[in-house]
């Protein structure tokens, strides 16, 4: 089971505004956006022949095959790649956790948490980080890998709940958005094949240096006709570079538009809410 190593960074809804910012500032200096992680990163997406026919969304594989820190006895193995969505119900966050090795799910749990603050940019963490961290401790395993519904460094203070989730539990961690809340493209982003990457670069909304790479937009799909589909804005949350970031997210998306932990997870989200409203579970 995860458990936070920087517990002073856990998110605290009672902080003003300016504590919050204060807050990621202190989370930004404490993230490392070089590569620092344990797994073969050409091994993230792939899935074993012998275990093809078992990468569902309704099904996972037992944790037996694994030790008590979550790995394989063969080195070669894919990592444990995590998937964290949210979906919500009233006042409340269903935060949705797939583990998956190679595409194979190993594990999915979810936690429901009362939210006690309104949705601001750039303080979203401090909004659903807290039942993201709620279901990670109902984890067996020991993710390799978070890649969470939104930014890293592609923040105001480069901190978005990327980088506090990572750093907060001192793992690799990355971004994947929709949408792009700050920084410059360095080239037009519409209509793009497949494949197709671009940095994104600090501007004088961020607190780095104009030109430092904050991360990438990715084209992860495309269609000949319409419609057009946009490109995913992704970055570094902590222990991983821009670079392999993109990397990280094209191995990941397996023919979708988003990566396939992430995808998997907004589905079990949307799941697991449906079966909190039915039965009041949880």
């Amino acid at each position: 089971m995860p458990e936070p190593i920087r517990p002073e960074f856990l998110p605290d809804p009672v902080l003003d505004r300016e504590s919050m910012e204060a807050l990621q500032r202190d989370i930004a200096e404490a993230a490392s956006f070089d590569d620092d992680f344990r797994f073969d990163s050409a091994n993230v997406g792939t899935i074993d022949d012998r275990d093809a026919g078992a990468a569902s969304a309704d099904s996972t594989v037992s944790l037996d095959r694994f030790d008590a820190d979550g790995d394989s006895a063969d080195s070669s193995a894919a990592p444990l790649v995590a998937g964290v969505d949210q979906a919500f119900l009233d006042d409340r966050a269903v935060s949705a956790v797939v583990v998956q090795r190679g595409g194979e799910v190993v594990e999915r749990t979810y936690a429901v948490t009362e939210l006690s603050i309104p949705y601001v940019p750039g303080l979203l963490a401090f909004r659903e980080g807290g039942p993201i961290v709620d279901a990670l401790a109902t984890l067996e395993s020991e993710p390799d890998l978070y890649v969470l519904d939104g930014s890293g460094r592609i923040h105001f203070r480069q901190a978005g709940i990327a980088t506090h989730i990572g750093v907060l539990f001192d793992a690799p961690a990355i971004g994947v958005a929709k949408s792009l809340l700050c920084g410059t493209p360095a080239d037009p982003v519409d209509e793009r094949p497949a494949g197709w990457r671009t940095p994104i670069a600090a501007d004088d909304r961020v607190d780095a240096p104009d030109g430092t790479t904050i991360g990438y937009a990715y084209q992860s799909r495309q269609y000949d006709s319409s419609p057009v589909i946009n490109p995913l804005y992704v970055s570094a949350g902590h222990r991983v570079s821009a670079e392999t970031t993109v990397d990280l997210v094209a191995a990941l998306c397996d023919g979708y538009k988003l990566p396939e932990p992430t995808r998997v997870a907004d589905a079990y989200a949307d799941e697991a809410k449906r079966e909190v409203a039915a039965t009041g579970s949880r």
